[in-house]
């Protein structure tokens, strides 16, 4: 699934190319995509005609295009998550058609430009909806933690909080009304570097420990929006339908048997929450149990 790393990376190639631009059609392929929008395919379409991209914002794992604001309220936003596969593409009007696309909308650039914004999805795990009023923050994810790469994240709240639950620590890294954008691959990824176990409850961290953790988890998110995200397949791509090459970097994720960076010893895997941590036995010592 894309993490923060990734949906940064398409959030800002739309803001690069789309800002200011005039939705001037949206043809609707398969309902699945926009099957959280109340108004159904057509209405989803018709509250988006003739609507001015103002901004491209995210939160955590979710991003939305700020919408002009109407006569009787506040902008609305076309919020979106890609889900485990979904893709934001841009293309020439009369580009071949992806396999999966799922939406198109036609859009006029400010200089009067003809270009495609294109919703892929082969999973259909993502999707798309019209947030009334949601220009700022729709109210569909004011749930969702801030992100660590957000300057107002409050560090010290985030270290408050996760000392006082009796979790692991990497379930709270993965608890996004805890903290947002962190997935399987970066938590993994900053847990090596912290040489934490993910079993670690988090009431028996020090501040300085999570302070650590933190950075380290800006650190390999910094490390991976350098390199354009992590693709292991065609499923994540860029808004230009290029891949990150973060994967090449990775210490511990999707590196079963392989040796630790650090000390050489097989990287192990272990199953957790219907997937997969990847860890160093030797680096990342479990718990000691009560």
């Amino acid at each position: 699934m894309p993490e923060l790393p990734e949906v940064e990376v398409v959030r800002a190639g739309l803001e690069r190319h789309v800002l200011g631009s005039t939705i001037a059609s949206v043809d609707v392929l398969h309902p699945r995509p926009v099957r959280r929008d109340h108004r159904g395919p057509a209405g989803f379409a018709a509250a988006l005609v003739g609507r001015r991209i103002e901004a491209v914002h995210r939160r955590g794992k979710y991003f939305w295009l700020a919408l002009d604001a109407l006569p009787d309220r506040a902008g609305d936003a076309l919020l979106g998550h890609l889900g485990m596969s979904g893709q934001m593409l841009l293309h020439e009007p009369g580009a071949l058609d992806e396999r999966h696309l799922r939406v198109r909308f036609g859009l006029v650039t400010p200089g009067g430009r003809r270009l495609e914004m294109r919703f892929v999805d082969q999973r259909m795990f993502g999707g798309l909806a019209v947030s009334e009023g949601g220009a700022d923050l729709p109210a569909e994810i004011v749930h969702i933690a801030r992100d660590p790469i957000d300057p107002a994240f409050d560090d010290d709240e985030f270290v408050r909080r996760a000392r006082r639950r009796t979790s692991g620590i990497k379930r709270l890294l993965l608890d996004q009304g805890l903290i947002s954008g962190v997935g399987n691959i970066y938590a993994d990824e900053a847990l090596w570097r912290s040489k934490l176990h993910g079993e670690r409850p988090g009431d028996r961290l020090t501040g300085p420990v999570l302070r650590g953790l933190l950075g380290h988890v800006r650190e390999v998110m910094g490390e991976a929006l350098a390199q354009g995200g992590t693709s292991f397949d065609a499923l994540y791509v860029n808004v230009n339908g290029e891949s990150g090459y973060f994967a090449h970097s990775l210490n511990a994720y999707g590196r079963e048997r392989q040796p630790c960076p650090r000390c050489g010893r097989p990287i192990a895997r272990v199953a957790f929450m219907n997937r997969s941590s990847h860890y160093c036995p030797y680096c990342q010592r479990m718990p000691r149990s009560t």
